[in-house]
């Protein structure tokens, strides 16, 4: 098994360290894991931000990751499970452009049928709070630029160091929109937390912060999606 990260302006820093970490734990030898750095903000769509931004992530991805099994005789891999088969992920078409195969997604494995076979194995990171991309959290339509991704970035790692789990802060040109879930929401209005968040967002360049009511919820920024039926 070869295990392939791709590094980019997209990814947190420290999820790159993780990964790196993840890798000796499990055994796998230096030379089977690879760094490769992507360059999606260098393509004018993928800046544009549309619906289909994920396709021309993945299609860059993908078509790095060919180039290397071709050269060591491997198939591509993803770890797309069947929990993704039903939300909006145009990065499936380029998965299946490219000839990836996603095998916990055949097998009709779920998210948490995919914790706790990890947790049974002893993976450190079973119960690991989901994260995708940063620009999941800036909408559609509204260009993806490094600056909107350090922004994010800077305000998840300052959330997350006041001790808050899975949640996700989109970017809405000059207004954070916090999601927590939801039995913490009451916490971050408590004593002083919030003018904290509130003065440190505010450092970062947002000049309104709002805390969502709804909560934390993944892919939010697709609830109000209008697809054809051919998409």
């Amino acid at each position: 098994v070869w295990a392939v990260t791709g590094n980019s302006e997209s990814l947190l820093p420290e999820e790159l360290d993780s990964c790196r970490d993840l890798a000796r734990e499990i055994g796998l030898r230096p030379g089977n894991f690879i760094e490769i750095k992507t360059d999606e903000l260098s393509n004018p769509d993928y800046r544009k931000n549309p619906i289909d931004r994920c396709f021309y992530c993945k299609s860059e991805l993908f078509g790095r990751l060919n180039d290397i099994a071709c050269e060591i005789g491997a198939s591509v891999l993803d770890g797309s499970n069947a929990d993704d088969m039903g939300d909006w992920r145009p990065g499936l078409k380029a998965a299946s452009e490219l000839g990836v195969i996603s095998p916990l997604a055949e097998a009709g494995i779920v998210k948490q049928d995919i914790r706790e076979m990890a947790h049974d194995l002893g993976l450190p990171n079973w119960d690991k709070p989901a994260l995708a991309c940063l620009s999941s959290r800036i909408p559609y339509g509204s260009e993806v630029t490094e600056e909107k991704l350090n922004q994010v970035a800077d305000a998840e790692r300052f959330l997350h160091s006041l001790g808050f789990g899975q949640l996700r802060v989109r970017h809405h040109d000059k207004m954070a929109r916090i999601e927590l879930l939801r039995d913490e929401i009451p916490r971050i209005f408590k004593g002083d937390l919030i003018n904290l968040v509130v003065e440190k967002l505010k450092s970062i360049g947002f000049a309104y912060v709002t805390v969502d009511l709804q909560g934390y919820r993944s892919g939010s920024m697709n609830e109000n999606l209008e697809l054809d039926n051919e998409t």
